[in-house]
């Protein structure tokens, strides 16, 4: 017997208890809130991260690093992916259509990781040196976009 196997026999699934339906219920007045406080009203409750007035853990934690704002992320392409890839252009297009990128506005950065052994024609955003001096070594052509 399996989770995705059981059937829903009864009892097997409980229902959730419904407050607030009459005195009658057991769950009735006040609703399991108790008398008073800043729980038993509507809207009432702490924020995350509140600890009764002691300082919270978040601002007891030195601030550090920093994110900045005009970061450009790449995706990495290794010479060795090229070479499993098998393809004689590299370009924003190929790259979508092996599944390596999802869109042109993606930026890509050859990495000279690994060996290539056949001439490529790249066209991406940047290229290490590494990877252009083995590229051209190949025979291979490169066109910073």
């Amino acid at each position: 017997m399996k989770l995705h196997e059981l059937q829903s026999t009864p009892g097997s699934k409980k229902s959730s208890t419904r407050v607030g339906r009459g005195m009658a219920s057991g769950k009735g007045k006040t609703s399991t809130r108790g008398h008073k406080g800043q729980n038993s009203r509507s809207g009432g409750g702490v924020r995350p991260g509140f600890e009764g007035g002691q300082t919270p853990l978040f601002r007891r934690l030195p601030k550090i690093g920093f994110t900045s704002l005009n970061r450009k992320e790449f995706v990495i392409l290794n010479l060795d992916t090229i070479e499993q890839l098998g393809l004689s252009e590299v370009n924003h297009k190929t790259l979508i259509e092996k599944k390596f990128i999802k869109s042109e506005k993606t930026l890509v950065k050859v990495l000279g990781n690994g060996k290539i052994t056949k001439a490529v024609k790249i066209k991406v955003n940047k290229v290490s040196k590494n990877a252009q001096t083995a590229i051209e070594a190949v025979g291979g052509s490169i066109e910073v976009i």
